[in-house]
């Protein structure tokens, strides 16, 4: 244990340097500029014409953390083999943007979902979960059949998660910082032809042995366009943890833990993969992507708890935003073709301040698509953790032209204050 103890410790020092390095190499200038940037958009954050919306916002924030117990949902057993659970989760936001085509407030519901669970048998469950975001329509991004034999081996059907990487298995609900979609998704957390919310219909293998996880899947993936054989996507994640073993709902993960799961060093490996997985149906290609992630948690005995997170990611579209189809875009199931690199790290105080603890953080995003200018991002922010992922609030500050596509947007600089509630 001490052996190990070592190891990590002196991986993280490399990994710190890494990102240091990286971050510096940006200029200095530039992140000097990205201070000032941000001490004027906290001001227009704070300016009279916001100070209400905001005196509200936390008002009715206060208020839900106040009268919400925080717990597991409610549970109704008929026995220790059959039960029913009802639970669910918000996540609401204020932001101020700026950029050189917005320059505005909003508040917005991220996400509210419902969570349903079941279990019928000693090895059958089933789950239903359902999400609305802002003001769109309630969808159902879960609907699966839970054949749970042992830890070694496990099969759920239905509409589920696809195995991929952290960030998309721990959702945002389970993240460990606010904007964390600023890197290019694989094709199932697009919300488009592929699926939504990195949900596909299909199955998926898992299972522990020891300190080796495994999640295989097969699931539709793309339908339609350049999919005209109906070929389906492939994805698998392999994990190993050289320390702890992490302990999560499935083969799902947390970008965090809170020191609560003692010292974690996990790496592990993502694969995708589909034949017809890019471009149209005239002009008909291929997508494979891969990505390594790991995470870091080492607790320190009355000083707090350090978290690395850090991923790379490259994938290979044979038809991307920037390689169209001859006909052009307009019909094209265009992917991120190219690699992308984040780091976040975090400290967590080890003593309340209030009812909570402060996590505050810092998170690097390059992102370098094939044959088109690249992009980069940094958050500043922290959580106030008031129990882990099920109440927590946040203060956020990003900039830069990173977003989900993976390409380079609009250069912007947001302040973003949010609220997660889970029961």
């Amino acid at each position: 244990m001490i052996f190990g103890k070592l190891i990590i410790l002196r991986l993280e020092e490399i990994d710190v340097n890494i990102l240091a390095n990286r971050l510096l190499s940006c200029g200095g200038s530039k992140l000097i500029k990205k201070g000032k940037d941000m001490f004027k958009l906290q001001h227009n954050f704070l300016s009279a014409k916001h100070v209400q919306k905001i005196t509200k916002f936390i008002f009715l924030s206060l208020i839900s953390l106040a009268s919400m117990p925080v717990m597991s949902g409610v549970k109704f057993e008929h026995s220790d083999t059959v039960w029913l659970s009802i639970g669910g989760g918000a996540r609401m936001q204020l932001d101020s943007r700026k950029s050189d085509f917005d320059n505005n407030s909003d508040i917005s519901f991220d996400s509210i979902r419902v969570y349903i669970a079941a279990q019928l048998h000693k090895y059958l469950k089933f789950s239903i979960n359902t999400d609305k975001q802002n003001h769109d329509s309630t969808d159902l991004i879960d609907a699966m059949v839970r054949f749970e034999i042992n830890s070694y081996f496990n099969l759920w059907l239905g509409r589920l998660v696809v195995p991929g990487n952290r960030i998309g298995m721990s959702g945002p609900f389970y993240g460990m910082n606010w904007s964390q979609y600023r890197q290019p998704l694989y094709p199932t957390e697009l919300g488009g032809a592929a699926g939504s919310l990195g949900r596909g219909e299909g199955g998926v293998f898992w299972g522990t042995a020891g300190k080796f996880h495994y999640a295989l899947g097969i699931v539709d993936g793309l339908k339609g366009f350049s999919n005209q054989s109906n070929d389906k996507l492939y994805a698998a994640r392999l994990t190993y943890n050289f320390l702890n073993v992490e302990s999560n709902f499935g083969y799902y993960t947390s970008s965090t833990y809170f020191g609560e799961q003692g010292d974690l060093f996990t790496v592990a490996l993502t694969l995708q993969n589909q034949d017809g997985g890019s471009g149209s149906a005239i002009e008909q290609g291929d997508f494979f992507g891969y990505s390594i992630d790991l995470l870091s948690e080492t607790v320190l005995p009355g000083i707090g708890v350090i978290t690395l997170e850090a991923e790379y990611k490259d994938f290979d579209a044979d038809y991307s935003s920037a390689s169209t189809p001859t006909a052009g875009s307009a019909d094209c199931f265009c992917l991120f073709d190219g690699n992308s690199v984040f780091a976040t790290l975090s400290y967590l105080y080890p003593n309340k301040i209030g009812f909570g603890k402060f996590q505050p953080y810092i998170r690097y995003v390059e992102n370098d698509p094939t044959g088109a200018p690249s992009s980069d991002s940094v958050e500043f922010g922290s959580n106030y953790i008031i129990s882990g992922h099920k109440a927590k609030l946040n203060l956020s500050y990003v900039s830069g032209d990173t977003n989900a596509s993976g390409y380079a947007g609009r250069d912007v600089d947001k302040v973003t204050f949010g609220i997660q509630l889970q029961y």
